[in-house]
C-alpha cells in the first residue's frame, strides 16, 4: 500500500516540472509565425533607442536597444518586476491605422507590457517555443485607435527585435 502512495505522490510533485517546460520548435506555436519569424529575421530591421517615438506602425521589425532596468525610465512600472541582470526598454507608437486584433511577436523572450490610454492591456491570446530561430514568443492584443506604449523588460540581451502586425 505504501509504495503505490509513494509513487502518486512522487507524481503528483513532479507534475509542476513538466507542466511547466515550454514547447520546442517552430511548429509548436499556436497559430502561423511565418510572416513574423519573416519579418523578426529580416536583414533590413530598423535600428531604435529605447525611448523612442515613432510616427508610425512599421511595416517590418524593429530592433530595440536595451538598457538596465533602472536606466530604462519605462513610463509605466511594469506589471511583473524585471529579475536582475535583464535588460528593459520602449517605445511609443501612433494609433494604430485600424483598431482591432494586433499581435506582438518577440525574438527572445521577455515581459511585454502594451500600455494605451493610462492602462495595462490584456493579452488576448499568447504562444511561445523554444529552438525556433528568429521568434520566441507571440502575443495578441486588441488595440483602439488612440497611441500606445510597448514596454518590455526581463530580456536576457541587450537588443530585441519586434513587429507588430495586425493579427491575421
Amino acid at each position: 500500500m505504501r509504495k503505490p502512495l509513494f509513487v502518486a505522490l512522487t507524481l503528483l510533485a513532479a507534475a509542476p516540472a513538466f507542466a511547466a517546460e515550454e514547447p520546442s520548435g517552430c511548429d509548436k506555436f499556436k497559430w502561423n509565425i511565418d510572416h513574423a519569424r519573416a519579418a523578426l529575421t529580416a536583414a533590413d530591421r530598423a535600428k531604435l533607442n529605447s525611448g523612442s517615438e515613432l510616427t508610425a506602425l512599421p511595416a517590418t521589425a524593429v530592433t530595440i536597444a536595451l538598457v538596465a532596468p533602472a536606466d530604462a525610465k519605462l513610463p509605466t512600472p511594469p506589471e511583473r518586476a524585471p529579475k536582475d541582470g535583464t535588460f528593459a526598454g520602449f517605445a511609443k507608437f501612433p494609433a494604430v491605422p485600424k483598431a482591432g486584433s494586433y499581435t506582438v511577436s518577440l525574438s527572445n523572450g521577455a515581459w511585454i507590457d502594451l500600455v494605451q490610454d493610462g492602462h495595462f492591456l490584456k493579452p488576448t491570446a499568447f504562444s511561445g517555443a523554444t529552438d525556433c530561430e528568429g521568434i520566441r514568443k507571440t502575443v495578441k492584443f486588441e488595440l483602439t485607435a488612440a497611441p500606445f506604449v510597448l514596454q518590455i523588460s526581463g530580456v536576457r540581451e541587450n537588443s530585441l527585435s519586434v513587429v507588430i502586425q495586425p493579427t491575421e
